[in-house]
């Protein structure tokens, strides 16, 4: 009975520790987007995205498909650095879906000097080949 107990115990300690290691790489695949952003590198920060014709970002003009047309759109809307700002992400909801997805409930700011800019978005993420990828962006 004891083993049994303990076999259950470890699985548990396991299975959140794996969790937290999941939440972890979600949240610094947000930081280092950030990070890009504010050193106006929109590239690095559409590293966090995949790399698919299939990506779907949802913003105030609709829908865009694509990874490079989603980095088009970030371009125009966003041509120098005053324009971009300094970017801070606040997760409020990290949601475990499965295994391979999860939910990010969240919140942008910009700090700009011609005006400062924030909203919500909600992220869908899948883990490939080891790497968490955002695979569609809801921002608004």
């Amino acid at each position: 009975m004891r083993t049994f107990f303990l076999l259950i115990l470890g699985s548990i300690v396991f299975t959140a520790a794996g969790q937290r290691n999941h939440e972890q790489a979600i949240e610094r695949l947000l930081q280092q987007q950030a990070s890009a952003w504010n050193q106006g590198d929109l590239t690095g920060f559409m590293e966090g995205y995949w790399k698919s014709d299939s990506l779907r970002f949802i913003g105030r003009s609709g829908i865009t498909y694509g990874w490079q047309q989603t980095l088009t759109n970030y371009q125009r809307g966003y041509p120098d650095k005053t324009s971009m700002g300094t970017l801070r992400f606040t997760v409020l909801h990290l949601n475990k879906i499965s295994g391979r997805y999860r939910q990010v409930i969240g919140k942008w700011e910009l700090t700009r000097t011609i005006g400062n800019v924030n909203g919500y978005f909600t992220l869908l993420l899948k883990k490939q080949r080891g790497q968490w990828l955002i695979i569609s962006d809801h921002s608004s």
